[in-house]
């Protein structure tokens, strides 16, 4: 195992840590023992995922951090006959069960596992250097982690916070979600990034508490994220910077808007990057976006095939959905599925939608829903939803099936299968 400390990315070992109740910093957070590498560290908790991760900044280990939910009994065997050890941390304790493949570690390697929105999860290597995309100095700032450990976005937060000063962070466990806006303004959290899901779901719950915690910087992405959404936290926050970003495991942060639009300027597409430009080329290839990033994995040189959907819309390219699972075909005409979930959440009453395809007898497919109604507005009936509609879309994208759920579906990833 290799001991050399890799002291650029540990600029931010004072930096103020809140897990668990307790406030520490990256430096007087509790040590894991001495880990092996490879090993795939297995966690309940944001305050082990964070030992981990400064363990493996100190020593340049081979490491996966994920929590235990995640990694499944095939999963961990997989991971065994790859050369990981399998480490189960709980605080002070662990327990290790051996690789079954005795290889060399990759020193320096950080393992994650993408969100496997479309299946099963893989397995995609970076480094603490390509995850972390923020290099520029920031201004002082208390960021929520609301983020499953060892996901693309959670690095994303970590890494801003251990390798600049002044970035604290304050770890949001899933058992907290529902009240996570008390936690943020007791601990003055003045930015927060999550998917759309995780900000609908917030506005839903309590919009007067969320308008309590003192934020400046507001993130989105994950997720396709419509103007209803931004114009929201818009009006919640008017003196807050709202961005999106579009980002996965795989090509790493390519996309970063920050004027409240959704979508990114079509003028975007095909620029080529100066000489000592690190920003992607992003292009459309059909309708589906193609990436070509310093920031991808291991192993993904070249242009990307990210498969999602886009559509133009003026001078704004909107990423609407997966490539599989966005278009409907109804009797020949095809409606994006995504355009339709932006119609129903511009309808004051919904405060979230889901929409897909369903079997219909003569036209092969027909257009449906499940929504959310919002408690800030009466109760709304399919009829009003599909009047709505009508008068936005046509006739073949009407959702026929509308069926309300009594609260918005978030998995640990923060996504909801939109």
């Amino acid at each position: 195992m290799t001991t050399r400390r890799r002291s650029t990315a540990l600029i931010g070992d004072d930096n103020t840590v809140v897990a668990g109740g307790r406030t520490a910093t990256w430096r007087t957070l509790h040590k894991l023992p001495q880990l092996p590498s490879p090993a795939a560290v297995l966690v309940d908790n944001g305050a082990d995922a964070l030992a981990a991760v400064r363990h493996h900044a100190v020593h340049g280990t081979e490491l996966l951090v994920a929590t235990t939910s995640r990694v499944d009994l095939s999963m961990r065997e997989e991971l065994a006959d790859s050369g990981f050890a399998i480490v189960i941390a709980k605080g002070d304790e662990h327990s290790v069960e051996p690789a079954k493949l005795k290889r060399v570690e990759e020193s320096g390697r950080a393992w994650l596992l993408t969100s496997g929105s479309t299946g099963r999860p893989t397995r995609i290597g970076h480094t603490l250097e390509s995850l972390t995309t923020v290099t520029t100095q920031q201004q002082p700032r208390t960021w929520l982690l609301p983020y499953s450990p060892g996901t693309y976005a959670w690095w994303q937060v970590v890494t801003m916070s251990l390798t600049q000063a002044y970035q604290g962070l304050v770890v949001i466990e899933p058992s907290e979600l529902e009240i996570w806006p008390s936690i943020a303004a007791e601990h003055g959290v003045t930015a927060a990034s999550g998917t759309p899901t995780f900000w609908r779901q917030t506005i839903y719950r309590d919009t007067e508490a969320l308008a309590e915690v003192p934020l400046e910087q507001i993130t989105l992405g994950g997720e396709p994220v419509d103007q209803t959404i931004l114009d929201r936290l818009r009006e919640i926050f008017p003196k807050a910077r709202v961005s999106w970003i579009y980002a996965s495991s795989e090509v790493g942060a390519s996309i970063v808007v920050h004027d409240g639009q959704a979508g990114f300027p079509k003028a975007w597409l095909d620029r080529e990057p100066g000489p000592e430009d690190e920003r992607p080329v992003i292009s459309v290839d059909g309708d589906e976006l193609v990436i070509t990033s310093p920031h991808h994995g291991a192993g993904l040189d070249g242009a990307v095939r990210t498969g999602d959907r886009v559509e133009f819309a003026g001078d704004r390219v909107l990423i609407t959905g997966r490539l599989d699972t966005d278009e409907i075909n109804v009797g020949g005409s095809k409606v994006s599925a995504g355009l339709v979930r932006n119609v129903l959440m511009a309808h004051p009453g919904v405060a979230w939608a889901r929409v897909f395809a369903r079997k219909a007898p003569l036209v092969g497919r027909m257009v449906a829903a499940e929504v959310v109604a919002s408690p800030a507005l009466g109760p709304i009936t399919d009829q009003d939803l599909v009047q709505w509609c009508s008068n936005r879309l046509p006739d073949y994208g009407v959702p026929r099936r509308i069926k309300f759920l009594a609260e918005i579906p978030q998995k640990e990833t923060l996504k909801s299968d939109v």
